[in-house]
């Protein structure tokens, strides 16, 4: 009888053995789940963070876009308002130049008709001289003997 008791227990052993084993592969199972589903939530937020980043890039690209478009316009205003300033710029001095070669030609006009006439003009001093006369047109004033120094030869 004794053999039959311990082959008895040894089935025992090997049942609970096989409970263990079987309740181990449960735990087992039911954390690798648990693992499988934690990685898959782990995931979904990576994949959600990815796009929300992506979006944002996107929208960041478009803002630049749209300041790089407004940045061209205001550069090409502002060019074309350099190339009127320097046609208007280039009309002036052009007015300049004729100016200056017709008070050439004036100031040789009064010369000789200084010259051929008989009684010579006194010479009349600016008595002031206004902070505004910045082209020295107080002596304009003068007769005309005194432009003889200013004279272009």
């Amino acid at each position: 009888m004794s053999s039959g008791t311990s082959s008895g227990s040894s089935q025992g052993t090997r049942s609970s053995r096989s409970e263990d084993d079987l309740n181990l592969q449960a735990q087992m199972e039911k954390k690798r789940k648990r693992r499988k589903e934690s990685n898959r939530e782990s995931a979904r937020r990576s994949r959600m963070r990815k796009q929300q980043h992506l979006d944002e890039l996107t929208s960041q690209v478009n803002q630049l876009k749209n300041q790089n478009q407004q940045l061209s316009m205001a550069l090409s205003l502002t060019t074309q308002n350099l190339v009127a300033v320097q046609a208007q710029n280039s009309v002036l001095q052009t007015q300049e130049m004729e100016l200056q070669s017709r008070l050439c030609a004036l100031t040789d006009i009064l010369m000789c008709m200084n010259n051929t006439s008989a009684t010579p003009t006194p010479t009349i001093p600016a008595t002031t001289t206004s902070a505004c006369d910045i082209f020295g047109a107080s002596s304009w004033n003068q007769p005309p003997i005194d432009l003889y120094q200013y004279q272009c030869f």
